[in-house]
């Protein structure tokens, strides 16, 4: 690929492994790649934008059987994401053999091992979304003969990313984890997408690698093998991302990326299907007879003030609106039912979630077949970032701020800065 970018040849590796703690209890039983986000998978995102930029083959660098089953069952060998999208020729995808890894660079080790890759590899993290023009990251990795370029993005607030130390010719003189404004040598932050020359195929096979792993039974992009990299004097260079790129660690983080996503900062995505009027960003989802007159049920409601919609709001497929809703900023997954008079602000309810009358959730992210109860009497209250898992049902009354709720339990009462585990 010297001096000639041939998107076909590059193969893109998207390590997926651990727990995502951060996003807890979002994933306790959901691999972080598959999180939905603006009703779909999150790492989506990212793939659509590779693919409309000629990439065809991916392989997902799957740890433990949730990150597989999750990421398998739905994008199989990339058929229907290709459809979805029309794109042709169609994406391959493929998955890591049933080898734990012991880090995003070990899985990048086996992976290419396993599928005998000689081609140049873009590794990217399965908790990122962005925009990157592959075509000038690629010249710019072949221009610098680099053996590996990290796309870095400048940030406002330095702590919690490595930051970069550079020099004037972007080489990368070592990385910072997580400084203070005082110690951070640049405002230019780690995106964990990494362009890999084919040589680190025989890197990973040096006997120091094999004695980093031995001692620290980890092999990590970012804490081991770019260090390596470095010290042992090989062209690292770094590349200022233009385009959009968030990390999806935390529920925060989340919901800025989904407010951001909704006011069209996502170039590769800035139309969710459905658009109501090319004066608004709010869409109504529908694609059978059905969930079509379900869809012309919600937007009559909207035109005559029944419902109250502001900002950027996306609203799925199948979903029942009740009189005196307000919904701002926000993103309501398919088969959800709202109830009379709800309030939900800033907020991302995913799929078949129930909320009855008056509730109201702000701040807050409600995860898949929850249940939330209330009633004019007995309002439920749900803000602050609080966190909703999967089938959890909360009791008429309930008053959460900056609460995670973890899967499948009924909770009642009031809860500030709380962490609710079933025993």
């Amino acid at each position: 690929m010297r001096n000639n970018y041939a998107p076909e040849r590059l193969r893109v590796i998207i390590p997926v492994g651990g727990k995502a703690k951060r996003l807890l209890p979002l994933t306790a039983e959901t691999s972080k790649a598959c999180l939905r986000l603006l009703n779909r998978p999150l790492i989506e995102f990212s793939l659509l934008s590779l693919a409309r930029q000629g990439i065809i083959n991916f392989i997902f660098g799957v740890k433990g059987y949730t990150n597989y089953r999750d990421l398998h069952d739905y994008f199989e060998s990339g058929y229907g994401f290709s459809a979805r999208y029309g794109i042709s020729p169609r994406v391959h995808i493929k998955y890591q053999p049933n080898v734990d890894d012991l880090g995003s660079a070990d899985s990048a080790s086996i992976n290419m091992e396993y599928y005998n890759v000689r081609d140049p590899v873009f590794a990217v993290q399965g908790d990122n979304i962005f925009d990157v023009d592959l075509k000038e990251l690629v010249e710019f990795h072949q221009k610098k003969g680099a053996v590996m370029t990290i796309a870095l993005r400048k940030v406002e607030d330095v702590e919690g990313y490595g930051i970069a130390d550079i020099n004037k010719a972007m080489r990368i003189l070592r990385f910072v984890e997580k400084p203070t404004p005082k110690e951070a040598p640049s405002n230019l932050a780690n995106t964990g997408l990494y362009m890999v020359s084919p040589e680190i195929r025989k890197i990973f096979k040096e006997r120091g690698i094999k004695q980093m792993v031995k001692e620290r039974h980890r092999l990590d992009f970012g804490f081991d093998f770019i260090p390596y990299l470095i010290k042992s004097g090989r062209p690292v260079y770094g590349y200022t991302l233009r385009g959009s790129w968030y990390d999806i660690g935390a529920p925060r983080r989340y919901l800025e990326a989904m407010r951001d996503m909704l006011n069209g900062r996502f170039l590769s995505l800035t139309d969710f299907g459905g658009r109501i009027s090319k004066e608004t960003r709010i869409w109504v989802q529908g694609e059978s007879k059905e969930s079509m007159k379900q869809r012309k049920e919600i937007i009559r409601k909207i035109k005559q003030g029944k419902i109250e919609v502001e900002g950027s709001v996306l609203i799925g497929r199948h979903c029942k609106i009740s009189d005196g809703v307000r919904i701002v900023n926000s993103c309501i997954d398919n088969y959800t039912k709202i109830g009379k008079g709800v309030v939900i602000e800033n907020s991302a309810v995913m799929d078949r979630v129930m909320i009855a009358e008056k509730a109201e959730v702000r701040e807050s992210i409600i995860g898949r077949h929850a249940t939330i109860c209330s009633s004019l009497k007995k309002q439920t209250r749900i803000g602050s970032v609080s966190v909703i898992a999967d089938d959890v049902t909360i009791a008429k009354g309930c008053k959460l701020k900056a609460t995670k709720i973890y899967p499948h339990q009924y909770v009642r009462g009031e809860f500030i800065n709380q962490t609710l585990m079933s025993d």
